[in-house]
Parts: structure tokens; sequence; C-alpha cells
């Protein structure tokens, strides 16, 4: 592991499925004053809804299902994004559930806080932790691909012919 700060302003990306949308713009018009001390990101719809209700500068990507939670996914990769509230609808089956179960997969690998749900939303964002600089432990990729290659080429010369 190694330490990633993560500064007093953080990087959240918000992304919520239709049927979850309403939920996400009540949970952020009660904590508007808390996010719009951060810098946000958001797949299309959503940010579009959100940056009109709130009046908030929001970073929108794509709509989810063209591309835009690669496109979160892809800055949690490199480091750009700190926390994902996702209000994802568990009864309602997804069209692009790969991209949704990658963009799980690369918060939860990275470490980065993720809320699923309003409970934990409200836990994330009135944690003292939010106002504060934090050491953020992430896994050190470099050396396990490092030692991923290692070891795979040292079972190829070991292997028999």
């Amino acid at each position: 592991m190694k330490n990633d700060p993560i500064g007093i302003q953080k990087r959240i990306a918000l992304v919520a499925h239709d049927n979850k949308k309403i939920d996400l713009l009540e949970w952020a018009k009660f904590n508007r004053d808390t996010l719009k001390g951060h810098i946000l990101f958001a797949t299309g719809t959503t940010g579009k809804l959100l940056a009109k209700e709130l009046d908030l500068s929001i970073t929108c990507f794509t709509s989810g299902p063209l591309g835009g939670d690669m496109q979160i996914g892809a800055k949690i990769a490199d480091g750009e994004i700190d926390f994902l509230i996702f209000f994802w609808d568990p009864l309602e089956p997804q069209p692009h559930d790969p991209d949704i179960k990658a963009l799980l997969r690369l918060a939860v690998l990275r470490n980065i806080p993720t809320a699923c749900n309003r409970a934990t939303a409200d836990f994330m964002i009135s944690s003292p932790l939010m106002e504060e600089e934090y050491e953020h432990p992430t896994p050190d990729l470099d050396r396990y691909a490092a030692t991923r290659s290692q070891n795979q080429s040292s079972s190829t010369q070991t292997e028999p012919s």
C-alpha cells in the first residue's frame, strides 16, 4: 500500500440510474452547502439535472449507457476522483451493466469511498474527514503489475515443453 493524500477539496463523482435520480437530487439539495466546496463530476443526464437544480458547477461526462460510467472509471483509475456517490437501482436491469460493474470494481480497487445509497452517502459526507486532508491508502498497482509480470515469466520458464 502507498498513501495518496486527498486534499480538503474533494473530487466527487455523482451518478444515478433513472429510478434513483430524484433520490440523488434530494440528497444533493440537502447537502448543497457542503458540495459547493468540492469539485463535482457526473454522468451526463444526472450532471445536467444537478447543475440546473443546484446552480453548481459540475463537469459532465456523457450519459452512463453511452460511456459516462467508463469515463468516470478512467478518472478513478488515473487517481482524479476521490469519492463516488452512485445511487444505482438494484431492481432494474441495466443494458450497460458490465460498465457499472467495472466502475464499482475500480472504486474498490483504488480504495475510494463509495456510496451506493443515501444512508451511506449521508455518513460519508458528514464525516469529519470531509473537512481535512486525508492520507488515502491505495494499492501499489505498479508493484503489483511488476510482481505479476515477474511471476508469469518465471512460470513460463518452468513449464514442461
